[in-house]
């Protein structure tokens, strides 16, 4: 390596053979090992501190000082190289499922968003693409199921670097999403007096309409452009050798999955589940034993899709779109509440955790329901005529900041205080009429555990388990079935009857 002043500007050169040589040399070494350079002695009296990994790689295996500029780090072989160094975890629904599937730890920050400089910027020529186009990504694994402080990093192993350029595909999502940022602040710009007063409108209000970046911190602090965490996770699969199910169309928005939805809607408004099975050629064996969980297949089929599920798919996966059904009595109320994910209670467990760091705000920031509705045909419909069941259409649902500072918050900080502080409980449940335990039909008392429930919370805690006697989670003493995060039925309903059909 060499390094060259071009006006201010020192450049960092690189063949890209010598890269690969340096690399090579450091994988499967713990950044505590890496470290010739005494990154982690600041550790000792700043334990907090942040960026160590990417310290320890620029510094001590590319030999280079840390610098803020917002040029491309390194020069490879003549061209200009960003230099991004992330964790990766392994991904905890695919763990419990017995399968070791990388996951990225979080977003990835790519540079500032400067108001002044954008409205003056065509894509290409953009400072945001400029940092895009040729990247070493350089993966450690950040192997703990808790937060840590800056030393631990020390006993994280370098598991992977590549030399990245986007596909054409990404290429075209990520100018989307450039542009529906570049249009909104040369609106803002353009239609007030002082636009810098509403710049803080800029995370919450395009959040929902941006597919593969974000911006943060909210404003007024400064906002950085970065890559959501469900996409850098594509790189890192792609690079670990797990690949998605390409779908026949493209979509480069969430407007392309928006009118897709609007021509499968005008196709088949009206068909009942048995005919849309038929239509899809989707094999059942019995139809009326046939529950909801088929209609996620119906949704991949109606796409073009052979996957088994929605996030086995590239375009599901990388949009942050899960498939909920939703199906609504004959009147157009709820039927019943709606199933979210399990809990991994670990970062509840850890005193150092923040909400916004955790995967549950994660969840509901970054993810949006895709809809598809069904309605019954009458008042009397029996679990074993679901397949009477009518499609009426989809809608795509996301929650809104409000919704997770007034809803989701309460929820995580009350479960982070039954554990940590110790008053988790569980309690008989007592038949009113008679006030005596209820007896489960397998014979067992049943029981309750005081987390938030629906009775208080639009978004509470449930169990599932197979029956009372099979309880294999264990939480400060108490055995538990596997707890998930659920979401009020009637919230959804009225929330979907505010939105349009696709």
């Amino acid at each position: 390596m060499r390094s060259m002043s071009v006006g201010k500007i020192v450049e960092h050169i690189f063949t890209k053979a010598e890269l690969i040589k340096l690399l090579e040399n450091a994988l499967k070494k713990t950044l505590g090992e890496i470290d010739v350079s005494g990154d982690f002695e600041r550790t000792i009296k700043n334990p907090k501190i942040t960026g160590i990994a990417g310290d320890v790689v620029e510094h001590s295996i590319l030999g280079y000082p840390s610098d803020s500029n917002q040029n491309p780090d390194i020069v490879v072989d003549g061209i200009e190289t960003e230099v991004k160094t992330t964790g990766i975890r392994y991904s905890k629904i695919d763990s419990k499922k017995g399968k070791l599937v990388y996951e990225a730890k979080e977003p990835m920050s790519i540079t500032a968003v400067s108001p002044d400089k954008i409205v003056r910027e065509e894509f290409d020529n953009s400072n945001f693409w400029h940092k895009l186009k040729n990247l070493l990504l350089i993966y450690y694994h950040y192997d703990s199921n808790t937060t840590v402080n800056a030393s631990k990093y020390s006993d994280f192993y370098l598991r992977g670097y590549e030399f990245h350029q986007f596909s054409e595909e990404d290429k075209l999502r990520l100018m989307a999403d450039w542009m529906i940022v570049h249009d909104f602040i040369k609106d803002l710009q353009k239609d007030y007096e002082n636009p810098a007063l509403q710049y803080h409108r800029l995370s919450s209000e395009l959040r929902d309409k941006l597919v593969y970046i974000d911006t943060a911190p909210k404003w007024p602090n400064p906002p950085r452009f970065r890559l959501k965490r469900n996409f850098v996770s594509k790189l890192v699969r792609n690079h670990f050798g797990e690949s998605l199910e390409q779908l026949p169309q493209v979509y480069n928005g969430y407007s392309d999955v928006d009118a897709k939805c609007h021509q499968l809607t005008e196709e088949n408004k009206g068909k009942n589940i048995y005919e849309l099975l038929t239509k899809y050629n989707i094999p059942f064996n019995d139809i009326t034993k046939v529950s909801k969980s088929i209609c996620e297949q119906i949704i991949i089929k109606m796409f073009g899709g052979k996957a088994t599920s929605l996030n086995k798919i590239e375009m599901f996966n990388n949009f942050n779109i899960i498939g909920k059904t939703i199906t609504l009595t004959n009147k157009g109320a709820r039927t019943e509440d709606m199933k979210l994910f399990p809990i991994d209670f670990a970062e509840w467990c850890d005193e150092n955790s923040s909400f916004e760091d955790s995967i549950v705000n994660d969840y509901f920031l970054n993810h949006q329901f895709l809809c598809i509705i069904f309605k019954e045909v009458d008042a009397k419909t029996s679990k074993e005529e679901f397949w009477k069941n009518e499609f009426i259409g989809f809608k795509r649902v996301f929650f809104d900041d409000v919704f997770i500072q007034q809803h989701v918050f309460p929820m995580w900080n009350d479960i982070r205080k039954l554990i940590n502080e110790n008053l988790l409980e569980e309690k008989v449940c007592i038949r009113k009429e008679t006030n005596e335990p209820i007896i489960n039909p397998c014979g067992t008392i049943k029981t309750e555990i005081n987390f938030p429930k629906s009775k208080d919370n639009l978004v509470f805690v449930r169990g599932s388990g197979v029956d009372s006697t099979y309880k294999n989670l264990e939480l400060n003493g108490i055995k538990m079935y596997r707890q998930y995060i659920w979401i009020k039925g009637k919230y959804i309903v009225d929330k979907i009857s505010k939105i349009k059909l696709l």
